[in-house]
């Protein structure tokens, strides 16, 4: 741990919220941008956190998920901010797809009220909080359930999933970088989550602000794949140029 208190308290403020800018960091702790620069790179230097253009974020793995508990506990409710945003623009009567993920368990429980919803899900999760409303028809992919988040992968749900063509692909990321790609770590995942993109006739994307500039290993899509995200807080540079390239509309959860 850092010897210098507000560098202590920096650390903690990056790993409680995932990602934040080196301005929002200035503003919390009443000090220049040019010692929030010095902060960080000591920080960064110890191999507490990792830097990026404008802010800072936790180390992360390109190879390993953060384990599923905590991803429950991150950023709570600005995921809740986002599933309300989400389910707002969601019509009652459409045909819906939603993946994996914390995010889109939250917007799984900001539909319970929702009329006349068809929804396929690969996420045992969204199924258990899904079967609560009485006026969805829940379906739900068959394949190899991965006992750490009780999501369902591999080739059994590929293929499930390529009887449908439904209106709105909702997914999950767990991370977005600056290349314009959608990245994730379980290879199987990968591969749903594509088959999801390519089977929608819509594809939104909801994803908290701690997703920007984090890597993973494999690339699920990319932006120009994408028709919406709905995230927490404004993008940092330089993704709403790349959105705007894209035709990304960006849905900032209120």
């Amino acid at each position: 741990m850092p010897s210098h208190p507000r560098q202590n308290e920096l650390l903690q403020e990056v790993r409680a919220r995932g990602t934040v800018s080196v301005e929002a960091l200035a503003e919390r702790f009443g000090v220049t941008l040019q010692t929030v620069r010095r902060d960080v790179q000591r920080l960064a230097e110890a191999g507490l956190v990792a830097r990026f253009h404008g802010g800072v974020r936790v180390p992360a793995s390109t190879t390993e998920n953060i384990a599923y508990r905590q991803r429950q506990a991150l950023q709570a409710e600005a995921k809740a901010r986002i599933a309300r945003a989400v389910a707002q623009r969601i019509p009652s009567g459409c045909s819906l797809i939603l993946n994996l993920g914390t995010t889109t368990e939250a917007v799984a429980r900001a539909l319970l009220q929702h009329k006349g919803l068809r929804v396929i899900t690969n996420n045992l999760n969204v199924a258990s909080i899904l079967a609560d409303n009485p006026d969805c028809e829940l379906v739900m992919v068959g394949g190899t359930v991965r006992h750490r988040d009780r999501g369902v992968v591999g080739e059994a749900a590929v293929d499930f999933i390529r009887q449908f063509k439904v209106d709105i692909g909702l997914i999950g990321i767990s991370g977005i970088e600056s290349d314009g790609s959608l990245r994730d770590f379980d290879y199987r995942e990968v591969m749903v989550a594509r088959t999801i993109v390519e089977h929608s006739r819509e594809v939104w994307l909801a994803a908290d602000h701690s997703k920007f500039n984090r890597p993973a290993m494999a690339e699920v899509a990319r932006l120009p794949q994408i028709d919406l995200i709905c995230t927490d807080a404004a993008p940092p540079d330089p993704f709403p140029a790349l959105l705007a390239e894209a035709g990304v509309e960006l849905l900032l959860a209120p």
